[in-house]
This record gives C-alpha cells, sequence and structure tokens, in this order.
C-alpha cells in the first residue's frame, strides 16, 4: 500500500519531467452520513491550478473523488474532506483509513462550519489512541514555500474564533490536518462565489498549497 503512494510520488517529481500529461491526482472524500462533502464545487480545481502555477507541480487539474472504504484510496497522496455536518465511518472504512493514513497518506480536513464535532468522533474510531493536537506556528506545515508565521489564516468568520490547526500524529508524523474556524476550502472557491476579498483568497491558496507541498514531501 506504501508503494501504491510511493510510486505516486515518483510518477509526479520522475517520470512527469519528461511526460506530456499529468499523472498524478488529489481527491475529495466522500463519506456517508448526510453530510455534504460535496461542498465548495470550484475549490479544488483552483488550489491545483495554483499548486502547479506556484510550486511547478504537475496535478491532473481535476480532482478525483473517493470513498472511505475504497480500496483505491491508496492511490492518492494527498485527499481533502470538507462539509458542514454529520459524518459517519462503517468498520470497514475506519480500517481502510487507518491503513492508508499510516501507509504515507495524507488527509486534510477542513471545516466548513459545522463539521467539527462529527470528524473528531469519527477520527477517533480510526485512531482511538490519538487525539487531535494544535500544532505549534513552527510546525513545517506553516513552513513550506509559503510562511505563515501565526498561523492559518481567517477566511470566513463562522462564531469569530481564531482559526486553529490541529494534527493527528503518528509515530512522529504529521498524517492529518484539521483545520477549525478557518474555512480554506471557501477561499480556495472562484471570486464570484463568496466575492471574498483577493488577498483572503490569495492567503487560502497559499496555505493549501503548503499542505499538498507537505503532504508530498513528507510521506
Amino acid at each position: 500500500m506504501k508503494k501504491n503512494i510511493i510510486l505516486a510520488l515518483f510518477l509526479l517529481f520522475g517520470a512527469n519531467i519528461f511526460a506530456q500529461q499529468p499523472t498524478v491526482k488529489i481527491a475529495k472524500l466522500k463519506y456517508s452520513g448526510g453530510g455534504d462533502w460535496y461542498a465548495n464545487k470550484t475549490s479544488m480545481p483552483n488550489l491545483i491550478k495554483f499548486c502547479n502555477q506556484n510550486l511547478k507541480m504537475n496535478l491532473f487539474p481535476d480532482e478525483d473523488i473517493i470513498e472511505v472504504g475504497d480500496v483505491n484510496i491508496f492511490q492518492y497522496p494527498f485527499i481533502h474532506m470538507t462539509g458542514h455536518g454529520n459524518v459517519v465511518f462503517s468498520d470497514g472504512e475506519v480500517q481502510n483509513l487507518r491503513k492508508y493514513l499510516i501507509s504515507g497518506g495524507f488527509l486534510h480536513i477542513d471545516d466548513n462550519y459545522g463539521l467539527n464535532k462529527y470528524i473528531r468522533r469519527e477520527m477517533k474510531k480510526v485512531f482511538p489512541e490519538l487525539e487531535f493536537v494544535e500544532l505549534p506556528f513552527s510546525h513545517p506545515v506553516y513552513q513550506q514555500k509559503y510562511k505563515f508565521t501565526t498561523g492559518l489564516p481567517k477566511v470566513h468568520e463562522h462564531d469569530g474564533l481564531p482559526p486553529q490547526g490541529f494534527g493527528l500524529i503518528w509515530q512522529g508524523k504529521l498524517i492529518s490536518f484539521f483545520s477549525y474556524e478557518c474555512d480554506l476550502g471557501n477561499g480556495w472557491e472562484d471570486r464570484g462565489v463568496y466575492n471574498d476579498a483577493e488577498e483572503s483568497r490569495q492567503k487560502a491558496l497559499q496555505m493549501g498549497a503548503n499542505l499538498v507541498q507537505y503532504a508530498f514531501t513528507n510521506y
């Protein structure tokens, strides 16, 4: 399983030097429970475009959709998850997601407002021995190409609380990043969706690019 993720990384940084077409994809996570996993329609294509232009990556221009229990999940070095509501993982999905994350995969969970209590409950099933911990601003995830010396940018207000970045750490390695009170995915959307200021959108895209870069270089 880990070999699948390493192979994907090789294809991105190695074979793609000579290729004309992108071969590596990133994905959005489809889950059960009634939450709107499909939110933010334009966010992932915009993030991919930003990464290709600014990190010189060669990602396929559209994200794939991958279900939690799908064995093909191991093809994706980076998976994004969003939503406002309920999340439910079956026993099989719990096992599959755990194997994916400890085998080198990376999951970015973005609370689109209302996801927090549900995803914490479900990720506790996946890693009962772990807790989400708030990452210090010195953590490498904030220190990739773009430097965020005060942590996550604030895109949307929600409850007016400061944005927080939480991580699941497995054997010293960050395997999942949870952006809370921030709404990065909304910031990745086309400008006309929320009419966010361009500066806010750029900060959101830069932080998203940091997450992708971290996932691809710390497998």
